[in-house]
């Protein structure tokens, strides 16, 4: 991202990790803190060098560094999972927290006024290119449309379906009208799943203001 837009609109305090692999469809980020992510159907933005690349949180991990290497237990005599981390700090060195991102728009220029476009980018994010969570600003911004719908529903599949719940959901807290919000969402999905009727209820029922 540009001296310009990231100073426009990302605080460093805002930023979550870094792009360690990256997709035109996904990509996934490695955070700088053990288990310290982004919720699950979060927003989260990224760059390609010259335009923010948006994505919606789509799983979160947390492994061994090493591939093919578990973590052990080591907590028999300890009195907390505190305690433990407090007494064996290597941990936090030989673990890494990831997160995996569907990629689902994109905004063009540095300023953080310019439209939002709920399509895929014609490049995805850049490895190394720092990734930041959202603003409520930015979430009830980007909540305007609804297109992204269709990405998730395609990317995600059945599976997916708590992943879509999950993203309406935090979008709403950011909404001026959360209840609207969900009203319009479920509409939305109404169209979308006109021929699953008992993948629509579920789903619904979930997100129901």
């Amino acid at each position: 991202m540009n001296a310009g837009m990231e100073s426009n609109v990302h605080r460093l305090d805002d930023r979550v990790g870094e792009v360690v692999e990256s997709d035109s469809t996904a990509f996934e980020v490695q955070c700088y803190r053990l288990q310290d992510t982004p919720a699950l159907g979060s927003l989260v933005v990224s760059d390609d060098g010259e335009r923010e690349i948006w994505g919606v949180v789509s799983g979160v991990g947390t492994s061994s560094i090493q591939p093919g290497r578990r973590a052990l237990a080591r907590g028999e005599d300890e009195e907390s999972v505190e305690s433990l981390y407090a007494n064996n700090p290597q941990i936090e060195k030989l673990l890494m927290t990831t997160f995996t991102v569907q990629v689902v728009g994109y905004r063009d220029g540095d300023s953080a006024g310019a439209r939002i476009v709920q399509r895929p980018p014609a490049r995805p994010p850049r490895v190394h290119s720092f990734v930041y969570g959202c603003s409520e600003e930015e979430q009830s911004a980007f909540g305007e449309s609804l297109e992204f719908l269709s990405i998730l529903v395609g990317a995600r599949g059945e599976a997916g379906d708590q992943l879509i719940g999950a993203c309406l959901r935090q979008l709403s807290t950011a909404a001026d009208d959360p209840r609207e919000f969900l009203v319009r969402a479920g509409k939305a999905l109404t169209v979308i799943w006109a021929s699953e009727p008992q993948r629509l209820y579920t789903l619904l029922s979930g997100i129901r203001p």
